[in-house]
């Protein structure tokens, strides 16, 4: 755990000293190491930390864009509402990859993301995220905010099948309480 608040620590401050901003629906990909702290049992890279990878490179785009300035800075938390992952191959220890994180839409509550992690041109895995954004115990008009960062084209509407992948999260939701 303090390997990832250190990263975000990271992040954070790299945002703060070198201060250009990048458009929100900017597509960003980085390049990582799997390091022994990504480990399970020394060998290949654990679930959790695909999750982590995908909540770096969101809060980079965060901090790096109008949406720090637009959201944290008034108040406002980005909450992240459903993330699947798909996992093809594992990834080894010591293996270079890239993330990509690419702004696949959003509407009026929410916005949607995927991550798609690479080595050589071959996809290991693939993970979405919808994320909305909380004040005084309700979600924010996402429009607003995409309009309060610079977004002229309010209208990014995600595909059919990037929407279908959350669809059933609430059936699942009350079917289990």
């Amino acid at each position: 755990m303090l390997y990832y608040w250190l990263h975000i620590i990271y992040i954070f401050i790299t945002a703060k000293f070198f201060p250009k901003k990048i458009p929100i629906d900017t597509t960003i990909t980085r390049k990582r190491t799997v390091n022994i702290f990504d480990c399970e049992g020394f060998k290949y890279m654990s679930n959790t930390r695909y999750i982590s990878y995908m909540d770096f490179i969101r809060l980079e785009l965060t901090f790096k864009s109008y949406l720090f300035d637009h959201t944290i800075k008034k108040g406002i938390t980005p909450i992240l509402g459903s993330q699947k992952i798909i996992y093809k191959k594992p990834l080894k220890l010591w293996d270079t990859f890239t993330i990509t994180l690419r702004n696949e839409g959003w509407d009026d509550k929410w916005v949607y993301h995927s991550h798609v992690f690479k080595k050589e041109d071959y996809i290991y895995a693939i993970g979405y995220t919808k994320v909305a954004f909380w004040k005084n115990k309700e979600i924010q008009n996402l429009r607003v905010i995409i309009s309060d960062c610079g977004i002229t084209n309010l209208v990014k509407t995600p595909s059919e099948a990037i929407k279908n992948i959350f669809n059933n999260d609430y059936k699942l939701l009350k079917s289990n309480t």
